[in-house]
């Protein structure tokens, strides 16, 4: 069973078809318990870093969060759910993030249209590395500039190189969309999934 993290703040409808194409059979939950233990866990979001952060303040996430990903228990997170990795933010100067990495989110310059919409390339830095070079979808206006230190990463070209995934162990973390990402990340998911 995949617990998908049910904040309120993220549009989990495609994620949803996407796992019901590969037979996998999730729940959506904010029960503490079930996202410490869970065997696979999701953290998905979209919009704003105060706004999500929030949310797992509400419902008692941040711990349990932080507790399983410290454990190597599978976790993926998407897009803003990357984001909330981080110490902080830009876009929330006030608001901690989980701080699993001690980086800081930035926004994109002004040479550059804001938010970043549609398809560009995700490089992976790092043989070995839970995917290959593809085609990912984004939604996004704030970015991971540098790379946190132990952690694999792949890199993508927008106004500049910035990081768009990151893993370590069980944890992977993609500021794209997999789910909206066609074939190749249908096939991400299955990986993350088995590699699990």
């Amino acid at each position: 069973m995949i617990q998908i993290i049910d904040t309120g703040v993220a549009n989990i409808r495609s994620l949803q078809a996407s796992f019901d194409r590969l037979g996998q059979p999730w729940k959506l939950t904010v029960d503490p318990e079930e996202i410490r233990s869970g065997i696979h866990v999701v953290l998905p979001g979209v919009g704003a870093f105060a706004a999500a952060a929030r949310k797992l303040d509400e419902f008692n996430l941040r711990e349990p969060l932080i507790q399983r990903i410290e454990a190597d228990r599978a976790t993926l997170c998407i897009c803003l759910g990357m984001q909330l990795l981080c110490a902080g933010s830009d876009e929330s100067p006030d608001t901690k993030g989980l701080a699993i990495i001690s980086q800081h989110v930035s926004r994109f310059g002004v040479d550059v249209q804001i938010p970043q919409l549609g398809w560009n390339e995700v490089t992976p830095q790092q043989p070995n590395g839970p995917f290959e070079l593809g085609l990912a979808y984004f939604a996004n206006s704030f970015r991971l500039v540098e790379p946190p230190d132990d952690w694999g990463f792949a890199e993508t070209e927008y106004g500049g190189v910035f990081i768009s995934s990151i893993w370590r162990g069980r944890i992977l973390a993609c500021q794209f969309h997999p789910e909206l990402s066609a074939a190749w990340g249908q096939t991400l998911l299955e990986d993350w999934i088995n590699m699990s």
